[in-house]
Order: structure tokens, then sequence, then C-alpha cells
């Protein structure tokens, strides 16, 4: 039998199950204790985020020839009545406490201040600590601001004591991603873990799929590690933590997928061993293409622009082929090892009879095979008026106080602060210029509207030449990560880049902002395309068919462009979010597609099979009526693990995963159950060409009668 010659043979064989079982101890003794060192490895400085070729990138750079990276924590008093005698006291007190800081990189021998809001009665001042970044700034920041605001306190007696600017924020977004590793491995494993005693109703069962894709997750995770520890590759928070719901998501989707087909086998299969291998070489290809599908999707993030965006190709595409790999070699031996009692309750005996034949997909199949056209032609204008819902999508990028689904103590004082201060105080415009062209770049800068007038200055601490170069501040008029603080560097570059022979660039927080906004529409419109064209290509390729795959891809595009939709309602008519980041429809989209595109594979190579067998629109009953209820499980799963990211209180995780888990159960549920089936069902063989199988239709090259599959509806 093809099956038991085939490579499903060497995994679950009588004896070589063992060595399988074996060899993944032996990686697993080995990989564990790195990968629990994948978070030491982590670069979460602001160049591996940001554009590696963008202007504000260079002057992050060649800025650390003048100073070690800082980033300022802003300590706020503010009392409307008036400041008393008692808070400069006070606040006199805290500067000298700060002064002699040097723990976890702050220099507070550089401390500024007090800077009051005015000369006379004033009623808020602020205290500028400088903070020493480098690649472990997300781990420094954090203990850092935490130390300072031990020092400061909260304030009282009507004093308000806040610690903010770019130090207070970063430490507060460091929070999030701080523990995010362990936070969605167990919301993960709690989705994973309710869903297979839903779908398996065994509690035996779920142990060995589990077990399954934790291992692939310490094994991506050491992998990822070294990668990043001696092959030059970037892991920063983002990217570990999507690592984990993908290894998760897609790991157990493909055991789901593969378990459905090994319980068929155990019916008709005495032998176990037999009934595995049969399984991984009919489900075999099907669940490699779609974990090809979803790698170089993946892969294709490397031509992007940001660097968090091309750092996150390589560490996905590790994590779904080492879950890949676990699940068709670890999972089927484990398996096998088990034996058929593993089931239990429901234990699939040999010759029972297979209860998809008169299952809820069966019936549904036989439904839409009514009216096939009528029933595609709802679907898909129901979806199209889904998408409308994208008019009120706002992916122009999301501000500090936007992005935490909270209001940590940073946004609280950023506002505080704003209210007596330039609202870009603590978050200057940083600019280098040749010496020799310094002053004149130096007035067009404070000239440029936006900028606060006499705000140039010197960084402290900074030496006042390097190679040539001069580099100082500027304070903006309007908040940092707004739309006119960006429209003002916009401004001032054209400005000085006009100077001549100044070779001026123009940096800072709000042009690392504008440069990532540029360099995300960028890589929308090159990564999409890109995605779609893999996925097509692989389609092709499994189903050897064009006008299939055609149809696959406009579904897909139509499921992403409802999901959107649908979301950008929720968020702004639900949640009430503010926005959406800039790269959020690229990573829904990466997501969606690499991911739902697996459904699709597998309903549409099933119904391949059975096409050649007897043909085509029988064929596509049958396939949802075998598929239907493992792919709903699959999604379900696959949801739950995605809506894992609404756990951290970040709102782009939380946009990201409520999109992404909304797309999939669409996808589930409407386009592949029901858009799919009813556009296969109308198109008949047709959807095979140009393979011989759209002129041949089953029966070994006879067409089968096909009237046993009403055609009404179109």
């Amino acid at each position: 039998m093809t099956g038991k010659r085939g490579v499903g043979r060497l995994v679950c064989g009588p004896r070589t199950k063992w060595l399988v079982l074996a060899l993944w101890l032996v990686v697993l003794f080995l990989m564990a204790p790195f990968a629990q060192k994948l978070t030491d490895a982590q670069d979460n400085d602001a160049a591996s985020w940001l554009p590696g070729s963008a202007e504000s990138t260079r002057v992050l750079e060649i800025s650390r020839d003048f100073r070690p990276e800082q980033i300022p924590a802003i300590v706020v008093y503010a009392r409307d009545a008036g400041l008393t005698a008692g808070d400069r006291a006070r606040i006199a007190e805290d500067v000298r406490r700060l002064e002699q800081m040097d723990d976890h990189g702050i220099r507070g021998a550089e401390t500024q201040g007090p800077v009051f809001d005015r000369a006379s009665d004033p009623r808020a001042a602020q205290v500028f600590v400088p903070v020493t970044m480098d690649e472990k700034g997300w781990e420094r920041i954090s203990p850092a601001v935490a130390d300072i605001r031990g020092e400061v306190g909260t304030g009282g007696g009507g004093l308000a004591v806040h610690v903010t600017g770019p130090g207070g924020t970063s430490a507060d977004f460091a929070e999030v991603f701080e523990g995010i590793d362990s936070t969605l491995l167990f919301a993960a494993m709690g989705v994973v873990v309710v869903m297979l005693l839903i779908t398996y109703r065994s509690p035996t069962l779920l142990l060995v799929p589990l077990l399954s894709v934790i291992a692939a997750l310490f094994t991506a995770q050491a992998l990822v590690y070294f990668l990043a520890e001696y092959g030059g590759l970037t892991v920063n928070g983002q990217s570990a933590g999507i690592l984990t719901v993908l290894v998760f998501g897609a790991g157990t989707d493909y055991a789901l997928l593969l378990v459905a087909r090994y319980r068929e086998e155990l019916r008709r299969h005495e032998d176990r061993h037999e009934a595995m291998a049969l399984a991984l070489h009919r489900a075999g290809p099907a669940v490699i293409a779609s974990g090809a599908t979803v790698v170089l999707s993946m892969l294709v993030l490397l031509a992007a622009e940001m660097n968090s965006t091309s750092s996150l190709g390589p560490v996905a595409a590790i994590g779904v082929a080492v879950g890949l790999l676990a699940m068709l070699t670890l999972f089927p031996a484990l398996l096998v090892v088990f034996g058929r009692w593993i089931f239990w309750p429901v234990v699939p005996h040999f010759g029972a009879p297979d209860p998809t034949e008169r299952g809820v997909w069966a019936r549904t199949g036989r439904r839409i095979a009514r009216r096939p056209r009528t029933t595609w032609g709802v679907t898909a204008v129901v979806l199209a008026l889904c998408s409308l819902g994208l008019a009120q999508m706002r992916a122009e990028g999301i501000g500090n106080a936007e992005a935490f689904t909270d209001k940590p103590d940073s946004i609280v004082g950023q506002e505080v602060s704003a209210r007596y201060f330039p609202a870009g105080s603590g978050d200057p415009l940083v600019v280098v210029s040749d010496r020799a062209q310094a002053e004149e770049v130096g007035r067009t800068v404070a000239g440029t509207e936006g900028v606060v007038p006499d705000s140039l200055r010197l960084p402290p601490g900074a030496a006042p030449e390097a190679d040539g170069r001069v580099l100082f501040e500027a304070t903006l008029s309007d908040p940092a990560d707004s739309d006119a603080a960006q429209q003002t560097v916009e401004r001032v570059r054209d400005a000085v880049h006009a100077v001549p022979d100044a070779d001026a660039m123009v940096g800072g927080g709000s042009a690392a902002l504008l440069d990532m906004d540029r360099a995300t529409a960028h890589d929308n419109v090159l990564i999409i395309p890109l995605v779609l064209l893999v996925v097509l290509l692989i389609l092709c390729a499994l189903l050897r068919a064009l006008v299939a795959p055609l149809l696959l891809i406009a579904t897909v595009i139509l499921s992403f462009a409802a999901a959107l939709g649908l979301s950008a309602l929720a968020f702004r008519h639900v949640f009430d979010y503010a926005g959406e980041t800039t790269d959020f429809p690229l990573f829904v989209f990466v997501f969606l597609v690499a991911l739902g595109i697996d459904y699709n594979i597998f309903l549409t190579t099933r119904i391949r099979e059975e096409a050649v067998r007897q043909g085509t629109r029988p064929g596509v009953v049958t396939g949802l009526a075998a598929t239907g209820a493992v792919i709903t499980s699959a999604g379900l799963v696959l949801a739950g693990t995605f809506a894992a990211l609404g756990t951290l209180p970040s709102v782009a995780f939380a946009e990201i995963g409520f999109a992404v888990a909304l797309g999939v159960l669409l996808d589930t549920f409407v386009v592949r159950s029901v858009l799919v089936t009813s556009l296969f069902l109308d198109m008949g063989p047709r959807v095979w060409w140009p393979h011989r199988l759209a002129r041949e239709d089953g029966g070994g090259g006879v067409r089968k009668p096909e009237a046993s599959v009403s055609r009404s509806g179109g």
C-alpha cells in the first residue's frame, strides 16, 4: 500500500515511532535551556524598530558619537493654585536625591531642573532625568523609572506628581511586553485546552497535541535565540510574542486536521500504524502546503523597510516550520505509541461507520447544492457590505495617550504637563549638521513654524563636536506624537536640507514616527501583493489548476476586506479606540491570508481527491462533509489563540488580535463553508482548468452524471 511505503511509515512504524520519540526527547533536553534565554537576546532599542535607511535612524546612529543614547524621564509637579513654598522645598529635595542616583542607567548627575512654567507664581515644574539606553533599553528603562517614581512619590495634599516624558512612556510600554511570553503562553494554552476538550471530547487526547505544541515552541524559541545571539537576527518583544501565538495556533490546527484523517483511517484499518501512515500520506500534502504557505508568506516580510516588520518574518517562519515538523513527526508518533485508547471515551473502532456522511456539514453541502449560484451571490454581497466599514478605519497611527487600554501614570503626567508647558517638551527634535554651517542651520530651525522660539540647545552631557559635525535639540510646540508635530518635522527637514553644504538631518521622536509611517505605507503596497502571489503559486502547484486558485484568492481578498470593515466598526463604536497603527492592515492581512488560506487548502485538496473518484460536484459535498467539523474546530482554536493578544494592555495588540480572530471566524463559517463550496458547486469540473480533470471529471476518465447534485440557481 502506498501509505505503508511512504514517509509516514518511517514516522510511525512499529519500531521507528520510538526512534522519533527519542530524537525529540534529545532535542528538547538540549533546546529547552536556551529557549528560556530568548528574552535576554531581545534587542528593543529604537533602531530595532525603525526603518534602517530612514533619516531618523541615521541621526540616532550619529548622535551616539556625541553622547550615549539617552531617553529623558520627566518628573512633573503641578498645583493649579500655584506651587507653595513647601512644594518648592520638596522639589529641591527631590532634585538633590535624583542627582545622586546612578542605578539602571540613570545619569543623576546630569539631572536638569526644576524648570517652572512661569517666572512669578509658578503652577508647575519639570525635572529632566536622563537614562542611558542600549540594546537592553526596555529591560533598563522600566526599573529606572520605577526607581525615579520611588524617589519622588505620588504627590498629595493637592500637589500632583507624575513621571512622564519619553522615559515614563517607554517604561509603561515596557510593562506591556514584560512577561509577554508567559502571559501569551498561558492564555494560548488555556484557549487550546478548552477548544480541544470541546472538539475531541477526550481529556486524554488533548494532552498529545498540547505536548507536541509545547515541544515545538521550546525548540523554535531556542533556534531563534541562537540566530539572535550568533546569527545577527534581530528579535524584539513584538516578534517574540507573536512567535508564541503562531506556534500554538498553527501547530494545533495541523494537529486537528491530522487527527481527523487518522480517525477516518482507524475505522477502515485494524492496524493503527497502517492507519497513521495512510493519514499522513493523504493529509500530509495539504498540511505541508499549508505550512509552506505560512512560512513563505512570513519570509516575504524580509522585504519590508521597517526593521520590526522585516525581523518578524524569519522569527515567525521558524516558529511555523518547527510547529509543522513537530506535528508531522512527534505528534503522529505519540498518537501511535498511545494507541486507540487515547481517544477515550469516543474511541474510533475498526469497521465503525463514518459519521461525516450524516452530519451537519453533509446536510449543509446538500442544501447549498440546490442553489449554488444564488448562495454564493448572496454571500458575496453580504461580505461586500461588511467591507463598507473600511470607511471607518483610521490606520494613520495612534498617539501615546491612545496606545494603552488603560491610562498609566505617564499618560496622566503628559496631560498635566501639556497644560503648563510646550506640548513637545521632553521629546525634542534632534538636528545634526556640518560644523561650518551650524549657525545657519540653527537659525533656519528656530525660524520654522511649529518650533518653540529660543528652544535650541546643546543636549545635556553631549560633546560640542564630533567628526566635524554638531548636534543640537529644539522643542516642538505640539505633542511629539501628533500629526502637527510630524508636519513640523517635514517643514524643518525641507528647510535645513536647503542650506548649502550643511548635510543637515533631522531626527528625534516625532521624526521617527514620521519615518515609520512612511516605511509602513511602502510595506503595505509591497508586501500585500507579494504574499498574494506566493499563496497563488502554492495553490496552483497543489491543485494543479488555475481557475480554483484564482477563485480562492478572490474569496480571501473579500474575506480580508469584510474582516477589516467589521473590525473598524467595532473599534469606533464598541471599543471606542481612537484609531489603528499604520501597520495594522499589513499584519492582519499577512496573518489572515497566510493562516486563513489553510482552511481552503484542506477543503479543496479533499474535494480534488473526491472529484477524482466520484466527480467534482459530488466531491464538493463529500469534501465539505469530511472536513467541515475539523476545520471549524481548527478555526475556533486559531481565533481563540489570536484573541489571547487582547489580554495585553496594548491597543495595537488588542486590535490585531480582534481583527485576525474575527477574520478567521468569517473564513471558517462563511467563506470556506458557504462561499467556496457554492462557487465550486456552480463551476463544477471547470474549476480544475487547465488540468485534464476539468474534462474527465472523476471515474477514471469517464465523466459521471451530474444529476445527483443539482445545478439549479446557476
